[in-house]
């Protein structure tokens, strides 16, 4: 009998646990949202998480991103309503961005219309985890990312400053970016370089300025930031992200504001 109550006053304690709030349950959303009147040529911000969910940043990030595309003379809506990607709403959008969106988080059908979107030409900007390993759908890992992530330092290593190389500095997202360049984040890996599927990259991590396990090195090209050239839309990718404070450096704010003039056609 007394075995028997430990046991229920254990399973009690379990369901009273408080859930993670990086690990939300995943949601399958069916009705799309009502969209603002009369929004045209705006910017989408979707940052749904079926996977980690960074609560460090999104709030923070999405309003900058908003205050980002007000400079930039655009209207923009932020969700986590994925039913929102349908080709009737798409059509209202010039730019979606995916602010740390993860796991699978589009039905088939979401899938299709976004692929759609970006066949005819529309902007992609996806950003820190919307790049992870938690996306499987071989469309979205092909158009989007290019390559597979492997993970990050932890630890006391799990945020520090490192020094990021320009590559393609004439490219008009990387315009006006300072160097030398040392933000601190959470810096991720892949198994490869996203150019051997035909990506083009803009901004490498220098690997011997920060520390990192020997399972996560990439070697002398460690890409962090990269377009995809071979769709109609314009797909921009950028592995930084984690730490609230980056949306608020000079340089990097220039990035993104870059990112979603150029990935809108301006």
């Amino acid at each position: 009998m007394v075995l028997k109550t430990l046991m229920m006053m254990a399973l009690v304690a379990v369901a009273q646990a408080p859930s993670d709030p990086h690990l939300p349950p995943k949601v399958v959303d069916t009705v799309a949202p009502t969209l603002p009147a009369h929004i045209q040529r705006g910017v989408l911000i979707m940052s749904k998480t079926n996977g980690w969910r960074h609560i460090e940043h999104i709030p923070h990030s999405n309003m900058v991103l908003a205050d980002v595309a007000k400079q930039l003379g655009r209207p923009s809506f932020a969700t986590e309503n994925a039913a929102v990607f349908n080709d009737d709403q798409l059509a209202h959008f010039s730019v979606v961005v995916l602010n740390s969106a993860s796991g699978d988080f589009l039905t088939p059908d979401q899938q299709a219309a976004f692929a759609r979107f970006v066949a005819r030409g529309g902007g992609v900007i996806a950003l820190h985890a919307a790049g992870d390993n938690s996306h499987k759908a071989p469309w979205y890992v092909d158009t989007i990312i290019g390559t597979t992530f492997t993970g990050h330092p932890n630890g006391a290593d799990h945020i520090q400053p490192a020094r990021v190389e320009i590559v393609q500095p004439r490219h008009p997202i990387m315009a006006g970016v300072k160097t030398p360049w040392s933000p601190s984040d959470e810096w991720y890996s892949f198994d490869r370089t996203p150019a051997t599927r035909g990506m083009t990259i803009l901004a490498q991590v220098d690997e011997a300025s920060y520390r990192l396990g020997e399972t996560l090195r990439m070697g002398a090209v460690h890409p962090v930031m990269w377009i995809n050239p071979r769709t109609k839309g314009r797909v921009f990718y950028s592995a930084l992200g984690h730490e609230p404070q980056l949306y608020d450096d000079p340089d990097y704010r220039r990035i993104l504001t870059n990112a979603v003039r150029w990935a809108a056609g301006r």
